[in-house]
This record gives structure tokens, C-alpha cells and sequence, in this order.
């Protein structure tokens, strides 16, 4: 018999499961780029043979094999922390749409390269890494969840400096790859901002409530749509009716008509 935290319905044992998951892919990932790397050092290719080549034919290939090679030692392990942590953090908090958006922010972001960077070969996982940071931050801006909001917050905190990436004239540096991967991850939080968590669309079924009971206002919402005849017309009204009642309250000895 399992024990109550090893019940299917324990949400800690559920939440230990889903971390675990969300691990499987970064970790397949990075060990990709890995492997991609010891069998370029130990072959000897060109990793500019597989890069994205704006506008070539060949270079479309690129847009595949681009993300997997790397330049240098340097490279590869500045590209890895951030891969790994940013498609853990979105398939953790957005798994309904964390695999469709990674490869969108994947090929959206190597086709925008071949059509639009520099003629030289474009490689590494720089694009798709700031891909990620920025669906991850406008997910803040789209759902405007508590959740999404604090890992933006968070994103931002950690990941602020990659910013200045995306200026241009940097030697040695894609940053095409870096701009055009932000946008592509702007536009991919954009895409599926509809599809929300089980979590997020539970507080969303809240608001709705809210918003259709009656508000209290100081003026009437339709004060400023009268003219000044109108108002005034009804301020008369209101007076008439108002002494009508005052009359219909007072005491029965006053009601009564007197004789002079």
C-alpha cells in the first residue's frame, strides 16, 4: 500500500514528478550540444559549414544544425547554463506550451537569420537562448498572471545583461541571432498567450465576477453625455419628487387643509 506522499493525488508527490520532467529535455538539450561539440574537436569540422549562411541555399541547413555547434570551449559553456535553466523554467510553468514554443522560438528564430543577418555563418544557441528569455519575460506582459509576472521579474533580475547583446557592431557576436531571437520570442508569447495553466485559468474564471458587480460612482457614468438644459431639467425633477415625498411623510395634522 503507498504511503499518503506516494498517492497519485498528493500534490507533492505530483509536484516532485512534474520538476523532474521538466528537467528531461533541457538535460537532452545540453548533452546535444555537447556531443555536437566532442565530435567537432575530435572530427575536426568546420563549424561554419553548419551555420546559418544568410541567403545561401546551403545555408539553410543552418537553420537545423546552426544552434548545435559552437566556436569554441567559451562558447559552448556560456550557451549552456542559460539553455538548460530557461527551458526548465518554461517547461516547469508553461508545459501546456512550453515544447510547441521552444520550437517555434527554434526555427522562427534560424529562418528570420537566413533571411536577414549579415552574409556570414551564424552559430551557437545564443538565438534561441534569448528567444527564451524574452517569451519567458512577455509571458509577464501577455497573461499578466501572479506567476508569469514574478518569473518576468525574475528573468529580468537574472538575465538583464544579455541585453546589451542585441546591439549591433559587436565583432565576433551574432547579435542579429540575439535580435531576432527576442522578437521571435515576443511574437511566440504573443501565440500563446490564450492558452493558459490550469492555475492561471482558475484565477482568470475569478475576474469576470468581479468585474460585473455594480460599481458604486461618485457622478452618474453618463453625466458628462447630458447637456446643461438636461441636467438641470433633471435637478428640477428630483426637487419636485423629493417635496412630493416630504409632503406624503408629514405628520396627519399638517396634512390637513385649514381654513383661514
Amino acid at each position: 500500500m503507498k504511503s499518503f506522499l506516494e498517492s497519485e493525488s498528493d500534490s507533492l508527490e505530483l509536484t516532485r514528478r512534474h520538476f523532474y520532467e521538466s528537467l528531461q529535455f533541457p538535460l537532452v538539450a545540453v548533452a546535444a550540444i555537447w556531443i555536437v561539440h566532442f565530435y567537432q574537436m575530435f572530427s575536426g569540422f568546420d563549424p561554419g559549414e553548419y551555420g546559418i549562411m544568410s541567403r545561401r541555399l546551403w545555408g539553410v541547413r543552418g537553420i537545423l544544425t546552426g544552434p548545435l555547434v559552437h566556436g569554441s570551449w567559451g562558447h559552448l559553456i556560456s550557451n549552456t547554463l542559460p539553455l538548460f535553466v530557461l527551458s526548465a523554467i518554461s517547461i516547469y510553468f508553461y508545459r501546456k506550451v512550453a515544447m510547441r514554443a521552444f520550437w517555434m522560438i527554434y526555427i522562427l528564430t534560424g529562418t528570420a537569420v537566413w533571411f536577414f543577418a549579415r552574409p556570414v555563418s551564424h552559430i551557437g544557441a545564443s538565438g534561441v537562448i534569448y528567444g527564451l528569455v524574452a517569451f519567458i519575460f512577455w509571458n509577464g506582459i501577455f497573461r499578466r498572471s501572479l506567476r508569469s509576472i514574478i518569473l518576468a521579474a525574475l528573468v529580468m533580475l537574472l538575465y538583464s545583461g544579455m541585453f546589451m547583446g542585441v546591439l549591433p557592431d559587436q565583432e565576433g557576436i551574432s547579435w542579429e541571432s540575439h535580435l531576432l531571437g527576442s522578437l521571435v520570442g515576443i511574437f511566440t508569447s504573443f501565440w500563446f498567450k490564450g492558452e493558459l495553466e490550469d492555475d492561471e485559468a482558475k484565477a482568470a474564471d475569478i475576474v469576470p465576477d468581479d468585474e460585473n458587480s455594480e460599481k458604486q460612482y461618485f457622478l452618474p457614468r453618463d453625466v458628462f453625455d447630458k447637456t446643461k438644459a438636461e441636467r438641470l431639467a433633471e435637478a428640477e425633477e428630483e426637487a419636485r419628487l423629493r417635496s412630493q415625498q416630504d409632503i406624503t411623510f408629514l405628520p396627519p395634522f399638517w396634512n390637513q387643509d385649514r381654513t383661514w
